[in-house]
């Protein structure tokens, strides 16, 4: 493990950040900085780390699934911020879902225990709302924290991961660690460099790859908002709890519609029936993930049985205890646009100009 230390000395102690070239952690990262904190960010070598180039902060070289490079990499650091994860919604062969495995859960419990041994104090783990519970009998009913995550169907590896990340955390607030984790919905917002499948599915929407859509809902986040609720999470939750974070609760349809006012190319009005899409999802998936593996997939059976669900979050725990106050996803699908559009990711040159 190499360091390279590019931020001004100062007294006081950076936080630590994992996954800061991610969605979610290139924002993060931004705040902090913006906010006047120093910050180390965990990177490896072989990632696309393009989300930090330019930014004044101390770059360690590591992998969160390496106990021993965890705890070299976290010591002298207060406060933490683990964010980095695998995400995926594909089953996958046996290689990939011990990957997941390894990345999400393992790693979180690296990090929990470097933090601990440390005295690094407060960490803050971003989870996931795919790893909430929700009622079994009516699952577009709000989700709240109190909901337990349901093992008795079909899961995706991902899912089942970051309930086991969840489990990590509370076997950590067990023996008296200071631990908050901050549940994640989809997001979308600006810095989304490798990009995010909602940020690819936006460029793809502009070159007309997006011929058809697949009908119902899930909540979702702008990127500052689920930055924000760390932040908060930080200052002001209480140890050993858990908050949702979500901004509005959008169809496939709104999404697409904010698509086309963002960028001017009219969006698809094909829609295809849930249940058939997922009968040839099942069966392209299973074909992709085992002959084709890098080949991205925009619609799986795992995200379209989420889909299906349109499950909706309850957010009032995290407004009540933290004052969170969540703006708009509109916005955010703006702010996420012209960051793809500066990007020269827009290739249309018949879409619009950002505002």
């Amino acid at each position: 493990m190499s360091v390279s230390n590019t931020s001004a000395s100062v007294s006081l102690a950076p936080v630590f950040l994992t996954g800061s070239a991610g969605h979610v952690g290139a924002n993060l990262v931004r705040r902090l900085l913006d906010d006047g904190t120093r910050v180390r960010v965990l990177l490896r070598h072989e990632d696309n780390n393009e989300g930090l180039e330019g930014l004044d902060v101390e770059r360690v070289f590591g992998d969160i699934r390496d106990l021993d490079a965890t705890r070299r990499a976290i010591e002298g650091c207060q406060g933490v911020y683990h964010v980095a994860a695998m995400i995926s919604t594909i089953e996958g062969n046996r290689a990939h879902r011990r990957d997941v495995f390894e990345c999400n859960v393992l790693g979180a419990r690296n990090v929990l225990q470097a933090a601990r041994e440390a005295g690094a104090g407060r960490v803050v783990v971003t989870g996931s709302f795919s790893a909430v519970g929700y009622d079994l009998d009516h699952p577009s009913a709000p989700s709240d924290e109190t909901m337990q995550f349901y093992p008795m169907e079909r899961t995706m590896p991902y899912e089942r991961s970051k309930a086991l990340v969840e489990h990590e955390c509370w076997k950590a607030a067990a023996k008296g660690q200071d631990v908050i984790v901050a549940t994640c919905c989809a997001v979308i917002g600006g810095h989304d460099y490798f990009p995010s499948r909602l940020g690819r599915t936006l460029c793809d929407h502009t070159r007309g790859k997006v011929r058809a859509y697949v009908d119902g809902g899930f909540e979702f986040v702008a990127a500052r908002d689920i930055v924000e609720g760390h932040l908060l999470c930080m200052r002001r939750g209480r140890a050993g709890e858990k908050y949702i974070f979500s901004s509005e609760y959008k169809t496939i349809s709104e999404i697409l519609d904010l698509f086309e006012e963002v960028s001017g190319v009219l969006r698809s009005s094909r829609r295809i029936p849930t249940q058939a899409m997922l009968v040839f999802s099942e069966v392209a998936s299973f074909y992709l993930s085992r002959f084709h593996p890098n080949f991205p997939q925009r619609f799986t059976p795992g995200a379209i049985r989420l889909l299906k669900k349109r499950r909706h979050a309850d957010t009032s725990k995290a407004r009540k205890e933290l004052g969170y106050q969540p703006t708009s996803i509109r916005d955010a699908v703006h702010e996420a646009y012209a960051f793809h559009y500066h990007r020269n990711a827009i290739t249309n040159p018949r879409a619009k100009r950002p505002r």
